[in-house]
């Protein structure tokens, strides 16, 4: 889907939870959410959860949330599906994705629901990471200090959401700098959703085994890992390699006059030549 980043919705989300294992009982007790396209803030979502059971120490120091404000907080069974009714049709970002993801699937599952396999989740820590190479450490207070944004972080759900939105939208500048400005390649760098990324890989490989078996070169858009710049390469494939989950084209460069490998999923756009 070949949409301009500006052009699709994004939730930006967090969630405050009882510890950090949800396979051992941990649970959401508040979800907090901003919808936006582009610049514009179209809508807000926040809600405290009863998780019927305690917060952990470590948890009460860092969200200070309180048994007593609990009490009266709405179930999960009340408060997810209107979640679900506010994501819908967006893409989901947050700062460390896979825990908000993974306390979210398990709510879902204990109510006997399917978890948010079509749903496109990006990870802003990626992008952080990715767009951002080199910093002493990558906490959502640090990066957004480095970005020179003042806010103070409150550790709760929408507070957290009101920082990710600033780092969000000083993150997209970086991108639109580079020239990286696809949906598509938006997912393929830095989603997390296994189910929506399928798809962009397979096209990708496709398309270069295509150049292997024609023998052909082919010319790349490429986000460097190292230094987070954006090359154009000729190359000539020779083998799609798996390596630790990853996929990646091995080929010789012109550009360096060598053998290199490059990560699929920073491949930002390819065509034979």
């Amino acid at each position: 889907m070949h949409k301009h980043i500006d052009d699709v919705d994004f939730t930006i989300f967090d969630t405050e939870t009882t510890g950090l294992e949800p396979q051992s009982g941990d649970r959401i007790v508040e979800i907090a959410a901003v919808r936006l396209r582009g610049e514009e803030k179209i809508a807000e979502f926040s809600s405290l959860v009863n998780p019927h059971r305690q917060i952990s120490e470590a948890a009460f120091k860092v969200n200070r949330i309180t048994p007593l404000m609990l009490e009266s907080a709405p179930d999960i069974e009340t408060v997810m599906p209107k979640f679900l009714s506010f994501i819908q049709d967006s893409c989901l970002c947050s700062y460390n994705a896979s825990f908000d993801l993974e306390f979210l699937n398990n709510e879902l599952k204990l109510m006997g629901r399917k978890n948010l396999e079509k749903v496109a989740v990006v990870d802003l820590l990626t992008m952080a990471r990715r767009l951002m190479p080199g910093l002493e450490r990558y906490s959502l207070g640090f990066v957004s200090e480095r970005l020179g944004i003042k806010f103070m972080q409150e550790h709760r759900a929408l507070s957290d959401v009101q920082l990710t939105l600033k780092l969000f939208a000083k993150l997209k500048d970086i991108l639109k700098a580079k020239g990286i400005v696809d949906f598509m390649n938006f997912t393929s760098l830095f989603g997390i959703n296994a189910h929506s990324l399928d798809d962009i890989l397979k096209q990708k490989i496709s398309q270069i085994q295509q150049a292997i078996t024609l023998g052909v070169r082919l010319k790349i858009k490429y986000l460097s890992n190292a230094n987070a710049e954006v090359t154009e390469r000729q190359v000539l494939p020779k083998e799609i390699r798996q390596d630790k989950g990853r996929s990646y084209l091995i080929g010789y460069c012109l550009l360096r006059n060598d053998e290199r490998a490059f990560r699929i999923d920073s491949i930002l756009h390819l065509e034979i030549v």
